[in-house]
């Protein structure tokens, strides 16, 4: 996934939301106005860490519950910090992460089990019958009719974290229907279809046009994919394509690690679902790679101070999110997008289980300090920033999921421990050559 393709696919992003969101704003989708009057600054915060996480997670379950249509299941792309949203596109990849926030809301009591469990069942019901293609999905739908969202792709990468959630309700759940549901929704994606004849798989097809031209072919959060399509008991690929992505370097202050030139969520998604910990295959211990390239975008965000004076120990961290102009890729290191001093609370939210001390830091500042603004119903904002008064109106399904995960994944395991009992994702980490480290 180089540069272009990662802009390819934020624009067509952008081109979903656009259309989304257009009652709410310019055609520039869910940028926001600058607001003048300067916010004013909080206490900080007095809670303990664990009540500080447990009030992100209950207040992302809330996000998940409501911004769903109860019937179909399908979260919303986006909504409203506050609720009364009325948009109508929900992500793929929002109602994977919506699952899985499910079986945190049960097992953290945020609601009754026959009500999630009901939630769920109906999720995957309506996930059968949805349409698509070999399998696949579409990124974008009507939460109402499961049809596809404008022109959008059918996408590898937004199935896959929608089967991560599949996966982990299988295992959760001890209910027959959720179990066979979710089996026969991962068992009919045809992985070698989306391959195209290459060794890496494609970024996603237009039933216009044919395969996109941009692969998955660098290390990102590609790991899922090929994890999930190796261990198919249906439809697999050879091992092979666990080697046919490469795997280049960064080396910065210091600090060498594997990644490619993009946001700090590309070290945590597949992390999300898949236990690396303890782990290593021929290339890397993943888990140790991503604690290493959260370090150093922290030093990379401080090195910025000098321009951006919010930046600071505890006030860092961006990642694909939305800005006063959109919805943009930034990051580093190295720079990376419109960067102007902006913070984004998944870029940290999303890296708890890697840097916890460092990380946790940030959002009980961001809780305390920015609360007025950048804190309401669903949790944090999906990003704001501090010098210019600028605070984003919206979160976002992924951002609020990527966080609530990690956040349970530091706080218990739980997920990992639940996804990981999936035969086929041990029998793919076995193939792929994954031994102790």
């Amino acid at each position: 996934m180089s540069i272009l393709p990662m802009k390819r696919r934020d624009w067509l992003r952008w081109c979903g939301q656009a259309l989304a969101v257009a009652p709410f704003g310019s055609l520039l989708g869910c940028g926001q106005k600058q607001i003048a009057t300067p916010s004013p600054k909080g206490p900080p915060y007095q809670g303990t860490d664990e009540q500080l996480l447990d009030e992100i997670q209950r207040s992302s379950f809330q996000f998940f519950w409501n911004e769903t249509n109860p019937q179909t299941g399908q979260v919303k792309d986006r909504a409203l910090l506050n609720g009364n949203d009325t948009r109508k596109m929900a992500s793929i990849a929002a109602t994977g992460f919506g699952l899985t926030a499910l079986c945190i809301g049960d097992s953290r009591g945020y609601g009754k089990t026959a009500d999630i469990s009901g939630r769920v069942r109906s999720t995957l019901q309506f996930l059968y019958q949805m349409p698509n293609v070999h399998g696949f999905f579409y990124h974008f739908v009507d939460m109402n009719t499961g049809q596809r969202w404008s022109n959008c792709e059918l996408s590898s990468i937004d199935t896959s974290l929608l089967l991560c959630g599949v996966l982990t309700a299988r295992q959760y759940f001890q209910d027959a229907e959720i179990q066979d549901l979710a089996t026969k929704v991962y068992e009919r994606v045809e992985w070698p279809w989306m391959l195209n004849d290459g060794p890496t798989f494609s970024m996603g097809w237009h039933p216009e046009s044919g395969f996109l031209n941009a692969r998955w072919e660098h290390y990102c959060e590609l790991m899922m994919i090929y994890l999930l399509g190796i261990g198919s008991p249906t439809h697999p690929v050879s091992e092979s394509t666990w080697n046919a992505w490469t795997r280049p370097t960064i080396t910065y202050q210091g600090l060498t690690y594997i990644s490619g030139h993009d946001p700090i969520f590309t070290h945590q998604y597949s992390q999300a679902w898949f236990d690396f910990r303890h782990k290593k295959d021929a290339y890397a211990n993943y888990f140790e790679n991503s604690v290493t390239a959260t370090k150093a975008h922290k030093l990379f965000c401080l090195s910025l101070a000098g321009r951006f004076s919010d930046y600071a120990e505890d006030l860092w961290g961006i990642s694909a999110s939305d800005y006063v102009k959109g919805y943009t890729a930034w990051g580093g290191p190295p720079p990376q997008g419109p960067i102007d001093g902006s913070i984004v609370p998944c870029a940290t939210g999303g890296s708890l289980p890697f840097l916890y001390p460092d990380c946790i830091q940030v959002l009980r500042n961001i809780r305390g300090t920015y609360a007025a603004k950048a804190w309401g119903r669903y949790s944090y904002v999906d990003a704001f920033n501090p010098l210019s008064d600028w605070y984003d109106t919206d979160v976002l399904g992924i951002d609020l999921g990527i966080t609530m995960v990690m956040a349970e994944n530091y706080r218990s395991g739980l997920v990992w421990n639940t996804f990981m009992k999936n035969s086929e994702a041990q029998t793919a980490m076995t193939k792929v050559g994954f031994q102790q480290a």
